[in-house]
């Protein structure tokens, strides 16, 4: 299953966020508001470097609404509570040409951050960055450092060395995603007025970056989540979670949402590691099966995974041997490994709703696509589209389809009961009697009434 709005609302808010070398929850100190230069760029950044379609609402008495990407709106709806910005202003600024970007290099699963190259007015352009804050940390050579004295306006920036690095990753970014949070960065750089900005690639324009914040983004689980899971969990029934989120995060989330418990029994795993393990060649498609028997029964949560993690996943699962081990004796797997699996072919269903979820969409048994923020590609891939995004929608079609099955099995086995009753009756009758003890009327009322009667009593039964 996806996370961000399968097992979650989908409502990004800013409830941490590091600036200037402090962190605030979420606003700023009077120092960082005081900067206007400081205050100006992280607006920008903000407004610039982000889709056209990322918008917010307000309505009085009302929560804002989003629309487009909601980690952005969510960074949208910081800039405007808390440093007062005008975002609408800032992209109807004809010298950034917000509409048409000189350059754009846009988010990709693989990269994981994107960046805009926006002209400014006196010349010379500004790239804005963000995205992963490990990706972005790793790129930037300074940092904005609100302590260093500078002139009205002026952004005051530093060295950002190596050691000081290590201390925001641990101090800042990794104790962020160990609450639960989606940690994204932001980072610009200057470029000069005589820099060919047609011939800019992506790893010249993201490097040398001066750091401008990490932002920590609370995303709620959906509160029918946990006891969904718990239904699913004694129906038999799997649940692994895959994101591009920081594993702490990833493991946060997955905690409080059951699919982790804290005895240890189910792991967490990145993609980076699942790749290298159960992929001959990580950039290759033959998977290493017995490698990967090893590592599924007890995988649960699968963070900074790639669209192709996904659809590995499914193959591995279908093409899973574990079942022909075990089948005769699926006690003795749940003896030796504490978990239990399905004592058959691993039936696979997947949650998607990007174009990169495609593949494994239409790989799964079931494929189930997002139908408010799903793609037309994900839609057409899919078998069933969830119109409310909801993973509880999933557990009650499971219930659904378990209770059609067995209301067929339970018809069956009253049709043939009483079919081969009637066919044993009226054959011994005809051998020992010379003739039927059923007339054709009789025959045709046990056909007619005893069937119909079943099919209104065994339908309806609910699950």
């Amino acid at each position: 299953s996806d996370k961000t709005g399968t097992l979650t609302t989908s409502r990004m808010t800013v409830t941490k966020i590091y600036l200037g070398g402090e962190v605030f929850q979420p606003e700023p100190s009077a120092a960082v508001k005081g900067n206007a230069g400081y205050v100006r760029l992280l607006s920008e950044c903000i407004a610039l470097n982000s889709q056209k379609t990322s918008r917010v609402e307000h309505k009085p008495g009302a929560n804002p609404e989003y629309f487009g990407n909601p980690t952005e709106c969510g960074l949208i709806v910081f800039a405007q509570e808390q440093l007062a910005a005008n975002l609408r202003a800032i992209r109807d600024d004809p010298q950034f040409n917000y509409e048409e970007p000189v350059k754009e290099f846009p988010f990709s699963s693989a990269r994981k951050k994107m960046s805009f190259v926006h002209p400014l007015e006196g010349g010379g352009f500004r790239v804005f960055s963000k995205g992963a804050s490990e990706r972005i940390l790793a790129v930037c050579t300074n940092y904005v450092n609100i302590a260093e004295a500078g002139a009205a306006g002026d952004v005051p920036t530093s060295e950002l060395t190596d050691d000081l690095k290590a201390r925001i990753q641990a101090d800042v970014i990794d104790v962020f995603a160990a609450e639960g949070l989606r940690t994204l960065s932001l980072a610009y750089k200057d470029l000069p007025a005589d820099t060919d900005v047609a011939a800019l690639d992506e790893a010249t324009a993201e490097e040398g970056l001066t750091l401008l914040g990490v932002a920590g983004i609370k995303d709620p689980v959906r509160p029918e989540v946990p006891p969904a899971i718990e239904r699913c969990r004694k129906a038999g029934i799997g649940v692994m979670m895959v994101t591009g989120d920081h594993i702490s995060t990833a493991k946060a989330i997955a905690m409080e949402c059951g699919i982790l418990d804290d005895k240890g029994t189910y792991v967490a795993m990145e993609g980076r590691e699942f790749r290298r393990r159960v992929l001959v060649s990580e950039d290759g498609d033959v998977i290493n099966q017995e490698e990967f028997n090893k590592i599924w029964p007890r995988l649960r949560v699968l963070a900074r995974s790639s669209p192709k993690d996904k659809f590995t996943l499914v193959r591995g699962l279908q093409n899973s041997s574990l079942f022909r081990e075990y089948r005769a004796d699926p006690a003795k797997f749940v003896a030796e490994h504490g978990v239990h699996i399905y004592p058959d072919r691993q039936v696979v269903a997947v949650t998607g709703d990007g174009t990169n979820d495609a593949p494994a969409l239409s790989k799964a048994d079931v494929g189930f696509a997002m139908g408010i923020q799903g793609t037309n590609v994900a839609k057409t891939a899919c078998d069933i589209v969830l119109m409310d995004d909801n993973f509880n929608s999933i557990v009650q079609a499971c219930m659904w389809g378990r209770n059609v099955y067995d209301s067929v099995a339970k018809f069956l086995q009253f049709q043939l009961t009483v079919n081969i009753s009637a066919i044993i009756v009226a054959s011994v009758g005809a051998v020992w009697l010379t003739h039927s003890p059923l007339t054709a009327v009789q025959m045709l009322w046990v056909n007619l009434i005893m069937d119909s009667f079943a099919s209104l009593a065994l339908a309806p039964e609910k699950p």
